[in-house]
């Protein structure tokens, strides 16, 4: 069965602090909103939706309880309507869609509602104090650490040097900027309270990141043993790191007889593990998997939207795969806009759905990747409408 999407949304994406945009919002207050702009938009009635998904990272205080049931409640959606809260680090947002999408595809709901929700200016990174964060029972090799001390690792190890993660980061910021005056790249963006733009956005240029410095060598003290002693050369700014930030996005997405006027379909998903320390790498994997799924290559995509997790991982991109950056990332990425994780993936692929209508493209991407090797992808085809 195929699967198509009748739209996508997002929320701005609020600095994660406490006089943040977003700061006090509720998380399911964000879901919620977006199931409203998304009726409204589509002119689908909830009660049509037969299962809400939510990708959510830290499942603990305000976004503890279960997020996506109690988003359902404040949603007024169906008390049918099953919910599923889960965490894949920082896919959840495009697994959520993916496992909603097979659902479908199986004959197990007509209609769902799928995306992800974090609010990290009330529950901030690593706030679920999990043990295995500092558990040393498993194998170096196995233990966690930072995905930030996985990118400082990778860039060693892939050469990729200062200046080249600088171009990237700055090229991520002046797009940014310029999307704030396109309005069919911000066209799926809701207003949420007062806040109608991606908050964290500052502008950078090349003098400005070059006079930074180097953010997070120190943290590598705490994560000696997992990195066994490996020759890092620690060169990371604070401005080639996504930072933290509040924020949602949602899809509706069903089967065609219930979705008479897509937006999109979805043409291929892929998941993807990795190996621990090389954490970012899994993206990658997920990315070459669906494009294989689909029978399609880079050169057939009109537009990107690629996880800068990090600027290692789109200076890798760059380098390594025959891709026009041209189609990348032209609303501007995570190093401006910021990272609220959970909520990542489907913004991001509300964000590639406004891209293809600014250029009339008929085949996206989206690629996530996460801590401790996970990936994910997903290839849709814009129908013109």
């Amino acid at each position: 069965m195929e699967v198509y999407i009748a739209d996508a949304v997002r929320t701005p994406r609020g600095a994660a602090k406490p006089e943040g945009g977003l700061a006090t919002q509720t998380p399911h207050g964000l879901g919620a909103a977006l199931v409203d702009a998304l009726e409204q938009r589509t002119g689908i009635a909830r009660d049509k939706v037969d299962r809400l998904s939510l990708g959510c990272v830290g499942q603990i205080g305000s976004q503890g309880g279960h997020v996506a049931m109690v988003t359902k409640i404040a949603a007024g959606l169906p008390e049918r309507t099953v919910t599923h809260t889960l965490n894949n680090f920082c896919v959840s947002g495009l697994t959520a869609i993916g496992e909603s999408a097979a659902a479908i595809a199986a004959g197990q709901a007509d209609v769902a509602l799928a995306g992800g929700v974090e609010m990290m200016s009330q529950v901030p990174f690593m706030a679920d104090k999990a043990d295995y964060y500092g558990a040393r029972e498993f194998a170096p090799r196995d233990q966690y650490i930072p995905v930030v001390l996985a990118a400082e690792r990778l860039a060693t190890r892939e050469g990729i040097d200062r200046e080249t993660m600088d171009r990237a980061a700055v090229r991520s910021q002046q797009l940014s900027v310029s999307a704030e005056d396109d309005a069919v790249l911000k066209a799926s963006r809701i207003k949420i309270g007062s806040l109608d733009r991606d908050e964290v956005v500052r502008g950078l240029d090349m003098e400005k990141a070059g006079g930074l410095k180097p953010a997070f060598e120190k943290m590598s003290e705490h994560y000696a043993e997992p990195l066994e002693g490996e020759e890092i050369d620690y060169r990371m700014t604070v401005a080639h790191a996504p930072p933290m930030a509040d924020g949602a996005g949602l899809a509706l997405i069903g089967s065609k007889e219930q979705i008479a006027n897509p937006r999109a379909k979805i043409v291929a998903f892929a998941e993807s593990g990795g190996d621990v320390r090389d954490s970012l790498l899994a993206g990658f994997t997920a990315m070459e998997t669906a494009l294989e799924r689909a029978g399609l290559s880079l050169a057939d995509m009109d537009r990107i939207e690629f996880m800068e997790a990090f600027a290692v991982t789109i200076a890798k991109l760059e380098r390594d795969y025959d891709v026009d950056m041209d189609k990348v990332n032209v609303g501007g990425g995570h190093m401006a806009k910021g990272h609220p994780m959970g909520a990542t993936g489907a913004i991001l692929l509300s964000s590639l759905l406004d891209a293809l209508d600014a250029c009339e493209g008929r085949y996206g991407l989206v690629v996530t990747t996460g801590a401790q090797g996970v990936g994910s992808a997903m290839i849709v085809e814009r129908i013109a409408r």
